[in-house]
């Protein structure tokens, strides 16, 4: 359970970067006037639907990591992955190319995320939960930066622990946003953002101290 605490803590932490870049979402949601507890009911299904659908790619990232770790590149990956996300904060080379590579699924998810649009017009339990599934499938850095630490786990399980703890981890302010609107300003989550950099800068360094095999608590332990 230990890859789950660390994507309960990753989302929790990162979370800031989906208040800056979710948030007009989470904020546009139907149903604004319902009753409390409707209206919360329904952000929750939304932000489950979000969960589930992190768990699943957890698991398709999984199978993956499973066969690098039997093939023996576990180390080698982690410490690839947390280079990656390093170059691509200092080097603009780097950070172009991972900007040209997020633009992919960006293209390739745009007709299979069009049915949002219709269940934003209805409104419903179902549909709320509906598009949080959905929401999940949306091209999102700080998603990625995810899948991308999953890969590193070695094991399905592993993979679909962390995912699904990283999704659990970014509900507090996700389900925030969505009910108070109004505390939660644009040039506050414009602000958040800027927290995005320092976020990915530890993640990188902690892959790469993990990859070191450096026998340090849950760190750097011994694979």
């Amino acid at each position: 359970m230990d890859w789950a605490l660390a994507g309960v803590i990753f989302g929790f932490l990162g979370s800031f970067h989906c208040v800056g870049m979710c948030g007009p979402l989470a904020l546009a949601l139907p149903g604004a006037n319902q009753d409390t507890f409707s209206l919360v009911l329904s952000r929750l299904l939304y932000n489950f639907g979000r969960v589930i659908t992190y768990s699943t790619l957890g698991v398709a990232v999984g199978l993956l990591s499973q066969m690098v770790a039997i093939s023996g590149f576990q180390q080698v990956l982690s410490i690839s992955v947390g280079v990656l996300l390093l170059l691509g904060l200092t080097v603009s080379a780097f950070r172009q190319k991972i900007n040209e590579w997020k633009s992919y699924p960006s293209k390739f998810m745009k007709k299979a995320t069009a049915p949002i649009k219709s269940l934003f017009k209805k409104g419903t339990m179902g549909s709320l939960f509906l598009i949080g599934l959905l929401n999940g499938l949306l091209p999102c850095g700080f998603v990625y930066m995810a899948l991308a630490t999953a890969l590193t786990t070695g094991t399905v399980f592993g993979s679909l622990f962390f995912m699904a703890g990283f999704g659990l981890g970014t509900i507090p302010a996700m389900l925030t946003v969505s009910l108070a609107s109004g505390l939660i300003s644009v040039s506050l989550r414009r602000r958040l953002k800027n927290f995005s950099p320092y976020f990915i800068a530890v993640v990188g360094i902690l892959l790469i101290l993990r990859g070191l095999d450096l026998a340090i608590p849950f760190i750097s332990p011994q694979l």
